[in-house]
């Protein structure tokens, strides 16, 4: 079976109809298809890959991340370190703005800076190293830290699974376990709410007000954000097919993500170019529910990494060529700096599920029925949530299926009640490239139990080691804390790597200039 055919007819997977495309009449529109369809918007509460682009259009951050993964100062003009690297001042750029009018002063990055630190592994570890956080005056944000902090600039310069976005105080001050839907930021582009509807359409307008940075051009999440369209326009188009045929038509002018299968068609279009990026990585994850039995048994969990066949869920979601997907994946991407081979036998010797059935047994797990979230209306997840699922049967798992949109899935693993009232205790999801490369950036990494990432692990010895890293003087010393890291990963088992796959975009050659790492906009422009 074909894998678009797999996509249309398991699991009850309900196709979406796919919207009619207005052509554009105006070279000043960006007309672009998102992976992920957009439907919460707050990209502090949530990691979902929409929200988190979406957020880069609307807000902006402190510092940025560039090319070569350094942090740069971004809305910051730049910083001062005293007190033997406990204190650190940081002076905002003049004339920064939100899109309500009103300036950008210290008080609100204060307040927004506070907010991301309740719900991000990497700003948490800021926070809990800060004896106190301050507005000097209108531009000047003060640290004073408990002891050094090295990593403070990376921690709010963006590549984790929350954006640290700054946003006015009074809509920082909201709960940072509840959405916020009001979107003002001081980004390079305006949200348009009364153009947006929730899982189909979005847009954007540039900010008229928005001063880049001066000098140079944007560096991935760093440099200036020069914006040279008027408009940008998300359609949400859950068929692959659909959208590839519009790309060679010209209706629209981006595609975030494609389908392995329709890349060859794709690539032989003179009008087209495919390209990917060292950014453009997902590792897949089955993500388990530690507050409810059976993973909240870490031998259950262990037990299941004898389950996981990388090779085969990464050819479900990237197809069979092996240049496009790598097995034998562990707790980072291959191939950046702090990737290794600690314990990664347990992912690439033989499987064999009779023995993992025997080591659930001996684990306790007497057949009890687990639930499994599915995404119906994205390839690349419904493809991976069924050989996931699949495999979990062969291991002898009793699993039962929930089907449902990508919305409704991500509103879903938040619910922290038992599977027969709205829970739910595995899910299957794509951790992207950009936040592979530390363990700080992986929200899923970190233990926090009920107060953290869906999942809500609980893993003491994971968190200590986060701490050496974030300690640690020296790459070396880094690079071995890792290996212990990745040792510790595969004891507690917060989630199991599926494997890697590269993501291909595609884009008219109208355009250029895109960004490295995921979907930008600003920086791009008509060729």
């Amino acid at each position: 079976m074909r894998r678009r055919d797999m996509f249309k007819l398991t699991a009850g997977a309900a196709m979406l109809a796919a919207p009619r495309i207005a052509r554009a009449e105006k070279s000043s529109v960006l007309r672009f298809v998102p992976t992920a369809p957009l439907t919460a918007l707050d990209p502090v509460w949530t990691g979902a890959r929409g929200t988190r682009d979406h957020g880069y259009l609307v807000f902006d951050t402190l510092y940025g991340i560039d090319e070569s993964l350094v942090a740069q100062p971004q809305m910051a003009a730049g910083h001062t370190i005293d007190d033997d690297g406990k204190r650190w001042t940081i002076t905002l750029r003049e004339k920064l703005r939100f899109h309500d009018g009103e300036p950008v002063l210290a008080s609100d990055v204060v307040a927004s800076i506070r907010r991301i630190g309740a719900r991000e592994g990497f700003s948490r570890a800021l926070m809990a190293a800060t004896d106190e956080l301050s507005a000097a005056d209108d531009r000047r944000i003060v640290f004073r830290l408990k002891k050094p902090f090295p990593h403070l600039p990376q921690a709010l310069g963006g590549c984790t699974v929350s954006m640290p976005a700054i946003m006015p105080a009074r809509l920082a001050a909201t709960d940072p376990f509840k959405a916020i839907t009001e979107m003002v930021g001081s980004g390079p582009f305006r949200f348009v709410p009364a153009e947006f509807n929730a899982g189909n359409r979005a847009v954007y307008e540039r900010f008229q007000d928005y001063v880049p940075r001066d000098g140079g051009k944007a560096s991935f999440l760093a440099g200036a954000k020069t914006v040279h369209f008027d408009r940008v326009e998300w359609t949400a188009i859950p068929d692959g097919a659909v959208s590839s045929a519009a790309l060679h038509t010209g209706e629209i002018d981006w595609v975030e993500v494609v389908q392995g299968d329709l890349l060859a068609s794709l690539a032989h279009d003179p009008k087209l170019m495919v390209e990917t990026n060292r950014v453009s990585t997902a590792i897949g994850m089955r993500r388990f529910n530690q507050l409810h039995p059976p993973f909240d048994n870490p031998a259950v969990r262990r037990a299941l990494l004898g389950a996981i066949d990388q090779a085969e869920a990464m050819q479900a979601v990237a197809g069979v060529d092996p240049a496009n997907w790598r097995a034998g994946v562990g707790l980072f991407g291959p191939g950046s700096p702090l990737a290794n081979d600690e314990g990664i036998g347990v992912m690439t010797a033989p499987r064999d599920y009779d023995r993992v059935k025997r080591e659930l047994a001996a684990a306790g797990y007497k057949g009890e029925s687990v639930l499994a979230l599915d995404v119906a209306d994205i390839f690349e997840l419904h493809a991976l949530s069924i050989v996931g699922i699949e495999q979990l049967r062969k291991a002898g798992m009793n699993v039962e299926v929930r089907t449902a949109d990508f919305g409704t899935v991500i509103r879903s693993r938040f619910n922290k009640d038992v599977p027969d009232k709205g829970g739910w205790n595995v899910f299957f999801t794509l951790l992207d490239g950009s936040y592979n490369f530390t363990p700080a950036a992986n929200g899923f990494l970190s233990s926090t139990g009920p107060n953290g990432f869906p999942g809500w692990a609980t893993a003491p010895k994971i968190d200590e080691l986060n701490q050496a890293w974030l300690d640690a003087p020296d790459m070396e010393t880094e690079r071995r804390v890792c290996r212990e890291l990745q040792a510790q990963f595969w004891r507690d088992v917060p989630y199991i790597p599926m494997g890697e796959y590269t993501q291909y975009d595609c884009h008219t050659r109208a355009i250029t200039d895109l960004p490295k790492g995921f979907p930008l906009f600003y920086g791009v422009r008509p060729a």
